[in-house]
This record gives structure tokens, C-alpha cells and sequence, in this order.
């Protein structure tokens, strides 16, 4: 996996991150909302490619959810107050994704 693609994900998941922060006091019209399901239900369906790539089953399932709950083509419709406290878990566990979806290290010291 290239270095480039891993800073691609985290670009997207630091964007998903400030969205949905934003998203929790209700200052922005209906269209944001709209936009922010396209920008998560993209980011999670990235992060699940690329966790997919780094075999890291629990951030496929888990991004795979979001994406699901995040789709703006059958949305889910549910109130303010549950919204928030989505919103504010998923932008931790984007936030998260940064640090924990990465590539493998490689052991450069081992010989055979």
C-alpha cells in the first residue's frame, strides 16, 4: 500500500472529522446535512477499501456501518438529539482511524 493512499485516508477522515463537528449545533441549512451524509458515506466506503487492503477486519465492519448509516441515497431519518450523539461518535472513531489504520511496518533488520 502507498504512502501517498494512507495520507489520502487520513485527509478524508480529518475531513469527515471537522464536518461532523460542525454538524452538531444546528447552524447550517438542510443542504449541509445532505453534503455531510455524501462526505462520510465516502469516507467510510475509502477507509473500508483501504482497511480491507491492511486486512483489518474490525475498521471494515465498523467503517462499513457508518457508511451504511451515513448512505444519502435511503437515508435514515432520526431525530436531533440522536443525530448528535452519532455525529459525535463517528468523528471520534474517524479521528481514531487516523492513528490505527496504517500501513505495516516492515522488519528491515531481519536476515534469513
Amino acid at each position: 500500500m502507498d504512502k501517498e493512499l494512507i495520507k489520502y485516508k487520513n485527509g478524508a477522515s480529518l475531513i469527515s472529522v471537522v464536518m461532523l463537528l460542525l454538524a452538531i449545533p444546528t447552524l447550517f441549512p438542510y443542504g449541509y446535512y445532505t453534503l455531510l451524509r455524501l462526505i462520510v458515506c465516502g469516507s467510510a466506503i475509502f477507509l473500508v477499501w483501504i482497511a480491507s487492503e491492511l486486512e483489518k477486519p474490525f475498521w471494515i465492519v465498523l467503517m462499513g456501518i457508518i457508511a451504511l448509516l451515513f448512505n444519502p441515497i435511503i437515508p435514515f431519518h432520526l431525530d436531533k438529539e440522536t443525530w448528535v450523539v452519532i455525529d459525535v461518535i463517528v468523528a471520534i472513531l474517524f479521528f481514531i482511524s487516523i492513528f490505527t489504520i496504517k500501513m505495516k511496518e516492515k522488519n528491515y533488520g531481519d536476515s534469513e
